[in-house]
């Protein structure tokens, strides 16, 4: 019985280790102070064994190209605050519409600066990933966007090859109202904006909820549905090294995704 004044003499001991909670990969994301759905998502999908490390970006409650263009100011630093010592084997920028305003080089080189030990992503990347591996050049695409934002993801999107048939957005100016729209919206949204041609629906934006109802939509029109995060992930965890093939999450996730391996991994 330790008695006050005594000193404290343990016995030796020999603890057990092993490779630790998150055994098979670590994925690292720079995320928005003002996404209220992104970091919900991740740790919904995160198969065992493959940890989530999350670092908010200091961002406005006011999404224009202007305020995302800033983004880029903090991003080194903030990758470079994601468990340098686990060390992610990837570190991903989440956010769609500030991936196009910036960049994909320019946003990966600054990952790339804060944490040299990590493959760098991007948000979009794992967009263009989803659609190459659906095979979906035609596709609509509905997000909670001002006109502005929408017009450069339709300008970015049609310069990788993507052909719009229609893209919708909310108008909405700040994170938090997006965080706030009801997944059974989204799902309605989905269906609205359809079109018998379309070979996929994108639902663009990391703060918003609708990787909740993407299956169901998958359901109501019996085509593939991309959501920012789950693409995101998709494409993160197959980068990883991890070809967990996940229910509840979309077509994307029974994709092998072949070319995003690294060398030596066999799905």
């Amino acid at each position: 019985m330790f008695t006050s004044g005594d000193q404290v003499v343990s016995k030796h001991w020999t603890p057990i280790l092993d490779q630790g909670r998150h055994y098979r990969a670590r994925l690292g994301f720079i995320i928005m102070s003002t996404d209220l759905a992104a970091e919900a998502d991740f740790f919904d999908m995160a198969p065992e064994g493959v940890a989530v490390h999350i670092t908010r970006l200091a961002t406005e409650d006011y999404t224009t190209n202007e305020t995302l263009s800033r983004h880029i100011e903090y991003m080194a630093d903030a990758a470079a605050r994601l468990q340098p010592e686990a060390q992610p084997d990837v570190i991903s920028y989440s956010c769609t519409s500030g991936s196009i305003v910036i960049g994909e080089d320019r946003v990966m080189a600054e990952i790339q600066k804060g944490a040299p030990w990590a493959q760098p992503m991007c948000l979009v990347c794992g967009v263009l990933d989803a659609l190459q591996e659906l095979n979906a050049r035609k596709i609509v695409v509905g997000t909670p966007y001002l006109d502005e934002i929408n017009t450069a993801e339709a300008e970015f999107l049609v310069q990788k090859g993507i052909e719009i048939l229609d893209i919708q957005g909310l108008n909405l100016s700040t994170g938090i109202e997006m965080g706030r729209v009801t997944p059974a919206f989204w799902k309605e949204f989905a269906v609205a904006i359809d079109q018998p041609e379309a070979e996929a629906i994108f639902l663009s934006c990391s703060g918003i909820r609708s990787l909740e109802v993407a299956e169901e939509i998958e359901q109501i029109t019996g085509k593939p549905v991309i959501t920012s995060n789950q693409a995101q992930f998709w494409s993160c965890l197959r980068r990883a090294g991890i070809t967990d093939e996940l229910q509840g999450f979309g077509q994307i996730f029974s994709c092998a995704g072949l070319s995003l391996l690294p060398k030596g991994v066999v799905a």
